[in-house]
């Protein structure tokens, strides 16, 4: 094994990760050894995917303010959000997208030149920032640009991370698997900012790539960090069917229309105020109320669905503001919007939880930092409102760069255990000999038919307990594991088992989690508690690994200004 130092590692290259290395390139002057390490190559990162745009507070002087966008942000999260965590959040933003105009990132903009704003739901103001409807690409592409100016900044694409080494509470390094060469490397730094995004492919039908399988929230738990709201799942009302393929909000942002097969916009049964821009779990839910109600078109594979209806925005329009959307429905679904409906439906999209950290990123193990999708601040709660993901990534990418540089500046190399690298070879060497019979990918198609069936839109806990029985089932199923490639470069079968077994930890928390909190709370619904129960949740959920499965505790939310009222839109 190769053994490599440096002064700051940032696991994770989408958003959050190239941010982070920004802030600390620049915190640093220079000064830093910094490596990016990621399984994908750069601009392969799920990042790329976000369409919308990204929330700030650019026209106060137009009605929007500060104090607006907090209040939205609170009460879209059902009053989870940890309101300090919030109130830091609007105050940075603003100055982010100037960030951004300043790299050049060419963002939509009004008749007069100054940056365009679209509608999003739950936001009583259009703070969203655009690029059309490609946000996150251009986000992308405009922070890979300027990383460019840093020859300090050394990257580790392909680089699949197997372990995060951690003792007596304190980072120690990361172990990988060089995928184009098959070497294994030992990364030393001082400090470690994860930025890895996500679980969303514990579901089938997702918005997410199938590279989201939650590596570094299962690296951070089994190192001791605690996770934290994990059950809180959000399901994006508009999911191309059958792909899950994202049609952006953006679309209703700009006027599109739900319809039913009655041709009815059935929101105004469930959000009259908001109808197409009530937050997201309040929409998912009222679709899958409309399908469960037999008024949605019914397709062999269970994927019924509703439609998407942007026919009368008009070409023009959607040639301009969605032409990305237009795309994708003509290249995944054979339907062109400016003359059909889209089929959509909820799908699995976000994970409100993540790893614990405090109000600027750092996490209870000393020397890792976490930001973006795969921390948990928290600034969404139950339910993230749109265009407020890709902003917590600059935001939080930023904090945690600027104090991970700071801290690697001022610390040593930590050592690292003795035995600890010999240990991880040994376990790799053992699953790429093993000679068992269960197949990695039937597991794991077995495991995201039990998240699509038992924890989706809605939960009962009979369900529950039934999807928690069978993903430890398929965790004993996954000591058994057959890999049909035992070579070491490019062994896809082998990046494929690891990525299994995050995902089996990971849902477990999930489930877990959901099957403790008797309440129905944003993305939370429990057919059998149908109720927000303040006086008993009105906490987070903190997991802390055990070797017979996650630990439940509890953490309360941080309220500076606001008490919990009725959510109503």
């Amino acid at each position: 094994m190769d053994t490599v130092t440096h002064d700051l590692v940032i696991f994770g290259a989408g958003l959050a990760g190239l941010r982070a290395a920004l802030a600390a390139a620049s915190a640093s002057r220079g000064k830093l050894d910094i490596a990016l390490v990621s399984k994908v190559q750069l601009m392969r990162a799920h990042s790329v995917a976000a369409e919308g745009g990204t929330a700030a507070v650019l026209r106060p002087e137009e009605g929007d303010s500060l104090e607006l966008h907090a209040w939205d942000t609170v009460k879209g999260s059902d009053f989870l959000a940890d309101q300090d965590a919030v109130e830091l959040f609007v105050r940075t933003m603003p100055e982010e997208i100037l960030h951004l105009e300043h790299w050049g990132l060419p963002w939509s903009r009004r008749p007069d030149g100054r940056i365009a704003q679209r509608p999003f739901g739950g936001h009583s103001f259009p703070r969203a920032v655009y690029a059309a409807d490609k946000t996150g690409f251009f986000e992308m592409q405009t922070l890979y640009d300027t990383l460019q100016r840093h020859a300090e900044v050394t990257r580790y694409d392909e680089c699949f991370v197997t372990a995060l080494v951690a003792a007596d509470n304190v980072y120690r390094g990361l172990i990988a698997i060089d995928m184009k060469s098959g070497r294994m490397l030992a990364l030393r730094s001082q400090a470690l900012i994860i930025a890895s995004g996500g679980a969303g492919r514990l579901y089938n039908f997702t918005t997410y790539s199938q590279t989201v399988t939650g590596d570094g929230l299962a690296l951070a738990f089994r190192a001791g960090a605690p996770l934290k709201d994990m059950e809180f799942v959000q399901f994006h009302p508009t999911g191309l069917v059958p792909s899950g393929i994202l049609i952006s909000e953006a679309a209703r942002g700009d006027g599109g229309y739900l319809i039913n097969k009655d041709g009815e916009r059935f929101l105004e049964r469930y959000a009259p105020q908001r109808m197409e821009l009530a937050p997201r779990d309040i929409i998912s839910r009222s679709m899958m109320t409309e399908i469960e109600a037999g008024r949605a078109y019914p397709r062999p594979d269970g994927l019924d669905h509703l439609l998407l209806d942007l026919r009368h925005l008009g070409a023009a329009k959607i040639n301009e503001r969605l032409p990305f959307i237009r795309e994708l429905a003509i290249k995944f679904g054979g339907i062109d919007p400016i003359e059909q409906p889209i089929p959509v439906r909820p799908v699995a999209h976000y994970s409100m939880g993540g790893i614990h950290t405090d109000l600027r990123g750092a996490t209870p193990v000393r020397g890792i930092w976490a930001a973006g999708e795969a921390a948990c601040v928290s600034i969404h709660g139950a339910n993230r409102l749109g265009t407020n993901s890709t902003a917590e990534c600059l935001a939080w990418g930023r904090f945690a760069g600027e104090d991970a540089a700071r801290f690697a500046a001022e610390n040593a190399l930590p050592p690292l255990p003795e035995g600890a690298v010999a240990d991880e070879e040994r376990r790799l060497h053992d699953l790429l000999r093993t000679e068992g019979t269960e197949s990695p990918y039937e597991i794991r198609a077995a495991l995201q038919e039990t998240m699509d069936r038992s924890v989706g839109v809605f939960r009962t806990g009979e369900g529950l307990t039934g999807a928690l029985a069978g993903i430890k089932e398929l965790a004993d199923r996954a000591r058994r594991l057959r890999l049909a490639d035992r070579g070491r470069v490019y062994n896809t079968d082998l990046i494929t088992c690891l990525e299994l077994q995050n995902m089996l930890e990971i849902a477990e928390v999930v489930v877990a989690g959901a099957l403790a909190r008797t309440e129905s709370r944003g993305a939370q619904a429990r057919r059998d508690f149908p109720n927000r129960d303040d006086q008993r949740w009105l906490i987070h959920t903190m997991a802390a690994r055990n070797l017979d499965g996650p630990r439940l505790g509890s953490l309360p939310v941080a309220i500076t200004r606001w008490e919990p009222v009725e959510r109503t839109y």
